[in-house]
């Protein structure tokens, strides 16, 4: 296949982009900032312009593009860019792939958990509503942003992603160095739940969705076992084999971040069943907590 992915430089486009060119597919970077070369196409959302015939002849789109969500303090804004650097995107995307004569016919577009906001441990899938949080409106205007795509009969998903467990970035690469010191602990009470993705089984389900033009709407891309942020400190730390004897108050957090940052990152409990990728068929490589982390840390030591 011939895939166009935004935000190819970050974690997840990374991975991806490496997995698709291993397996023989073509990855074509959407790019902005810069001259576009060889298998790129040139785009600047924010002042709303792109190739479009770029995307002609392509088979699908993978769109990842979004400014980080706590890259900073939260202010007006900052959450106003937030929001536009994923609805802006997504439209002019949308917009491009229902213009095109010839373009791609699959259309993966980014998204988040933070769409159902705070249910201690009501079991969420696809169909549960939306809260009425920061985080949750964002992504229910970064989905409806994709609208024109969806109009012009292209089969299209959203990819409602959880925490994604790399060592080399995101929350597990901030939390290692804390927990290998034995520093680690539980934030505030440990009861909210954590719904995690290994990268793996996110890179996974990108490339498993990728041949299913047939599964569209929201997709949650989370490991089928979600557990409470005091669960995954105690697995995490066994799997270090470091304790984790320091419980973070719920207030430092909100001092350092921000109160409404540190809520929606934090603290919001969200236990998201991945029930549409299930029912598709789709095989997780790491299903368990403990198993991922044993994976991915490598059988990591105290002595690391």
């Amino acid at each position: 296949m011939d895939i166009a992915i935004t935000g190819a430089s970050g974690l997840i486009g990374t991975a991806l982009t490496s997995e698709l060119q291993t397996a023989g597919h073509r990855v074509v970077r959407v790019v902005r900032g810069r001259h576009p070369g060889a298998d790129e196409i040139g785009w600047d959302p924010h002042r709303g312009t792109i190739d479009a015939a770029g995307f002609e002849g392509l088979d699908a789109v993978v769109h990842l593009a979004g400014e980080g969500i706590a890259t900073r303090r939260w202010n007006d804004e900052h959450k106003r860019s937030i929001r536009e650097s994923r609805t802006s995107g997504t439209s002019l995307i949308a917009r491009t792939l229902a213009e095109a004569t010839n373009g791609p016919k699959r259309f993966l577009s980014g998204s988040a958990i933070g769409i159902y906001g705070d249910r201690g441990d009501q079991v969420l899938t696809e169909v549960s509503e939306a809260s009425d949080r920061f985080l949750a409106r964002v992504v229910v205007d970064w989905e409806a942003a994709a609208g024109a795509a969806v109009e012009a009969g292209i089969s299209t998903a959203f990819l409602r992603t959880g925490i994604v467990l790399d060592p080399g970035g995101g929350a597990l690469g901030k939390m290692l160095p804390l927990f290998r010191f034995g520093l680690g602990g539980r934030l505030g009470s440990g009861r909210q739940y954590w719904s995690w993705i290994s990268m793996a089984d996110e890179v996974g389900a990108i490339r498993f969705l990728l041949e299913r033009a047939d599964v569209t709407g929201p997709v949650n891309l989370t490991a089928p076992t979600p557990v409470t942020n005091a669960a995954f400190t105690r697995t995490l730390s066994s799997v270090l084999r470091r304790p984790a004897v320091f419980p973070v108050p719920a207030f430092g957090p909100k001092l350092l971040l921000g109160a409404e940052l540190a809520e929606e990152l934090l603290f919001c409990s969200a236990r998201v069943d991945p029930a549409v990728l299930g029912a598709a068929g789709y095989i997780f490589e790491d299903p368990t907590l403990e198993g991922a982390l044993r994976r991915l840390l490598g059988g990591a030591s105290a002595t690391r």
